[in-house]
């Protein structure tokens, strides 16, 4: 593992602006909505189309952000230093459920062909929460080549509120929480809860970040996670550094800091975002594909030179726009670690985009298989009613592919209500996760049904499945 140290960051541009500066953050969830898809898993989606002109390139522009230095010194001296992935594992306190222990309708979520080589089902009471969505995942698998962060395997999962759910508090609305999962012991994995947030008045009080947080990317000491665009600022991702995860010590449904201390919604840790990337284009626009897109997942590409950043949006699933996937290269300079390559004016170019007819894309990879001459680019199509399994397409600019299912020749093979995609590129896994927990009418009402699962799929099988 090679980030151990904190690394110096240069002072670059305004530090978050008021979005982080003044008052908590001012994001709002965009939870996915129940709906009845229109749209065929057996739809083919064709070959990708690279998308050339300056001006469709320009929608994809980037402005890097960053929090001045001294207020992050000032909050984790505050509260007392950080405390450090491992220290958060070490307290892991909900047990995740092994293949065998999940109920018969989170395993009629995985997928049917390929099969998934490992399965984990979450603690009873996040396998059934309707006020908590699960959105995204990466792992340290991202995080340095070797597969470790230190000495720890770790997965980290993000989940959003779902604003979508009636009565639920407005304080609430659009906070974001990671799960760290120990995932040292493949046959025994646990996790504790992370909740994201920004520091404030200079780095003595911190608010919620609020974000849908549809993708996630923990690349070398940095994690970037996808916002709510067509927020305050405009604002598409967030960075937070994993040398800075810091411990509540007051219990309370407050955010930041009160009476005695600092406070986290009952949560005990904290990460805090140390800036953060807005569209240079203004507000994005999730109805076409002529706009500023908005930021549906994110993923790692680590055979591309240098390794980037590739990104998809997202359009209902019952729809027929096409939607682009794109990608940025990371930051080769030794004092920007895990940030994305930027120009003197702090400003992040899209390196590489195409425009795809899949629709209802949920998760995106980008991957060049040894000897090839091009990148193959993954995408998840998750229908939106229950009982239909999704299918993963691999597409480029010469065609597309996708698993077919021996049973009915359908490509509807995928997981159900599946979400972002992350590859191990260490052991070769593809990971994601599903999203459901509503009940028997699709609503998020009681009684819950159970149908959320984390699971992994060796990438050769994926395209050996592939017709």
């Amino acid at each position: 593992m090679t980030y151990r140290g904190r690394h110096r960051r240069k002072r670059r541009g305004q530090a978050l602006r008021a979005v982080l500066t003044g008052t908590a953050l001012g994001l709002t969830a965009a939870a996915t909505l129940i709906s009845t898809s229109q749209a065929a898993g057996g739809d083919d989606p064709g070959k990708l189309v690279q998308l050339e002109s300056s001006a469709e390139i320009g929608k994809l522009q980037l402005h890097e952000n960053l929090v001045s230095p001294s207020s992050l010194t000032t909050l984790t001296g505050n509260m007392g230093g950080n405390v450090g992935v491992h220290g958060v594992l070490q307290s892991a306190n909900h047990p995740m459920r092994n293949k065998s222990a999940c109920s018969g309708t989170e395993a009629a979520a995985l997928p049917v062909e390929p099969t998934a080589s490992r399965a984990y089902c979450w603690d009873s009471g996040d396998a059934t929460t309707q006020k908590w969505l699960p959105q995204s995942v990466t792992t340290s698998g991202d995080a340095d080549n070797d597969g470790k962060w230190g000495e720890d395997r770790v997965i980290l999962s993000g989940w959003t509120h779902n604003d979508h759910k009636a009565g639920e508090p407005a304080d609430d609305q659009g906070l974001a929480r990671i799960a760290f999962i120990d995932a040292n012991d493949p046959g025994n994995l646990k996790y504790r809860w992370v909740l994201l947030v920004a520091p404030l008045s200079g780095g003595t009080d911190f608010g919620a970040v609020r974000s849908h947080i549809g993708g996630m990317v923990w690349y070398q000491d940095k994690l970037i996670v996808t916002a709510k665009n067509g927020a305050d600022h405009n604002n598409a991702l967030f960075v937070f550094d994993m040398h800075r995860i810091l411990q509540a010590n007051v219990n309370s449904d407050a955010v930041g800091k009160v009476s005695g201390g600092y406070s986290a919604h009952g949560y005990q840790y904290v990460l805090p975002a140390i800036g953060s990337y807005d569209l240079t284009g203004g507000a994005c626009t999730a109805t076409n594909d002529n706009a500023v897109p908005c930021f549906g997942s994110i993923s790692l590409d680590r055979t591309s030179t240098p390794d980037s950043l590739v990104a998809g949006e997202w359009f209902s699933s019952g729809g027929t726009e096409p939607a682009r996937v794109w990608r940025y290269y990371y930051s080769t300079a030794s004092d920007r670690t895990g940030l994305l390559g930027s120009n003197s004016s702090d400003t992040v170019n899209a390196d590489e985009a195409y425009e795809t007819k899949a629709v209802g894309l949920q998760g995106v990879i980008s991957h060049k298989r040894s000897g090839a001459d091009k990148a193959d680019w993954y995408v998840d199509y998750a229908p939106g009613t229950r009982g239909r399994h999704g299918t993963l397409w691999r597409q480029n600019t010469d065609g597309t592919e996708a698993a077919k299912c021996t049973a009915d020749q359908s490509y509807a093979c995928w997981g159900q209500h599946t979400e972002s995609m992350s590859y191990w590129a260490e052991t070769g896994e593809l990971w994601t996760l599903t999203e459901w927990a509503a009940n028997q009418d699709n609503q998020w009402e009681p009684d819950a049904i159970p149908e959320r699962v984390l699971y992994a799929v060796p990438l050769f099988s994926v395209d050996d499945a592939l017709e």
